[in-house]
């Protein structure tokens, strides 16, 4: 159900993904997010197309972190951050990060050891249902993708979405 990957760069840390879906209480879910009560990034799903999107969003945000020059207040602010095309941190969170009204949500937990106290404070706060986290593809919106990152017909014949997406979330800092 949780997808965990180790951080090549970062040894010592992993980033664990937890997918839920019919979620009924994401406005709370988000005013604990606001309140600092859950460690983890609360993200849209429908914005995403693979898990791999939010690992390189991860791995950027922990390197910025450890050389000091993350934009905003949080490594996981940051995560929501990395996802978005543009430099607009409002725009990000409006985009990636999770509404009152969500169906859905993707958690994302950054950690270093043992994570299976942080995973059940998150099944317990969450009413909705977990699914394997690998169902990322079951709930994007790709139309939604294709406009906010301004995807053309001729780039997807010649790569796929993904690979759009996550070349322009590399590469916005120098664009």
């Amino acid at each position: 159900m949780n997808l965990t990957h180790d951080l090549e760069l970062f040894p010592d840390l992993r980033v664990t993904q937890m997918l839920f879906k019919e979620v009924t209480n994401a406005a709370e879910l988000r005013q604990y997010a606001v309140e600092g009560k859950i460690s983890a990034a609360l993200i849209n799903p429908t914005m995403l197309v693979s898990p791999f999107q939010v690992l390189v969003a991860a791995n950027k945000a922990v390197s910025l972190q450890k050389i000091g020059k993350m934009k905003t207040r949080s490594l996981f602010s940051e995560i929501i951050f990395n996802l978005s095309p543009t430099n607009n941190i409002s725009e990000a969170f409006k985009r990636f990060g999770i509404s009152d009204g969500d169906d859905s949500v993707l958690v994302v937990l950054v950690h270093t050891e043992d994570v299976s106290p942080l995973v059940s404070d998150i099944r317990a706060r969450v009413n909705g249902q977990q699914v394997p986290a690998e169902d990322v593809p079951s709930v994007t919106d790709h139309a939604k993708i294709k406009k906010l990152y301004k995807v053309t017909p001729q780039e997807e014949k010649c790569g796929s979405l993904l690979d759009a997406v996550v070349c322009r979330m590399a590469t916005k800092d120098v664009m």
